[in-house]
């Protein structure tokens, strides 16, 4: 669950740390790359908001973007996934092997160094129905089921966002807020994101360091007492490397304080337990 693809990452290669594109401002000499770019990326596992999506296994991902000059922008970033498919629970109702993001803004400079972003995210994921299985139709359905993780009783998991951010420097805050159901966890409507990240220019080798720490707040359906806490606070630091000619590595550690049921996979693998991630992107 992405990542949005920060725009001002256009100028220049995009970064991945742990699945997610890493703003990096082009060099004044850089040419012009056009109004749309596309990317490609190769990771040792994709991890959103510091959970894995691919239960630990690698993902291929890519996307690209249009950003006109007056700020608006439009863009489309897709990856392997493997969070529904694993068949969270015993009786999950859809199963989905890829994640579409589908995002569009509003990007500018409105002061010497004070960029703000404003926008909208949906993310698809194009499910179908298992054999076999049943349709969701409330929480007490599962009730076993829905305490063992995010996708255990099969809801839909297509979720809208809207996201307001601003950049300082090396330093970016973005706001999110859910407009519909989280990731189809049950009665998560107006579940919000903060984020801060800081991505330093060494001005060495054309290394960034990167730095994050998150905090994704779930609200808790009061009248279910089985629900578990889906909120929790997720962190990561790494390196970029740009190696030129569009192509740009990474390396980050990851690590959540999400150590409950509610993302543990089949296998009662802690989704969000702290490791390292390492991927590859190509930006043409």
């Amino acid at each position: 669950m992405k990542k949005i693809i920060a725009i001002s990452a256009i100028a220049a290669a995009a970064s991945f740390m742990a699945g997610n594109v890493v703003a990096a401002d082009a060099p004044a000499a850089a040419p012009d790359p056009g109004p749309v770019t596309a990317n490609v990326t190769l990771a040792s596992q994709y991890r959103y908001r510091g959970i894995s999506q691919s239960n630990s296994l690698p993902a291929i991902q890519g996307g690209f973007d249009y950003a006109h000059e007056s700020g608006f922008y439009i863009g489309n970033w897709n990856s392997s996934i493997s969070w529904i498919s694993d068949a969270y629970g015993t009786n999950p109702a859809v199963s989905a092997p890829i994640e579409m993001d589908f995002y569009a803004g509003f990007k500018k400079e409105v002061s010497e160094g004070l960029t703000l972003d404003v926008g909208l995210l949906q993310y698809y994921y194009p499910t179908k129905s298992l054999p076999g299985s049943s349709t969701y139709t409330g929480p007490t359905t599962y009730s076993s089921n829905y305490y063992s993780g995010r996708q255990a009783v099969g809801a839909s998991p297509n979720t809208t966002e809207a996201y307001i951010g601003a950049t300082y420097g090396f330093a970016t805050f973005k706001y999110s807020y859910s407009l519909t159901n989280l990731f189809g966890i049950d009665d998560s409507k107006g579940s919000q994101y903060f984020d801060l990240s800081l991505n330093y220019d060494t001005g060495w080798e054309g290394v960034t360091l990167n730095g994050h720490v998150g905090y994704q707040y779930v609200p808790k359906t009061p009248s279910f007492n089985q629900e578990p806490n889906f909120s929790y606070t997720d962190w990561k630091i790494g390196l970029t490397k740009d190696f030129g000619h569009g192509l740009a590595g990474a390396i980050a550690y990851i690590g959540t304080s999400a150590n409950n049921g509610a993302y543990w996979s089949p296998t009662y693998d802690n989704t969000g337990k702290g490791t390292a991630v390492v991927s590859l992107t190509k930006t043409f």
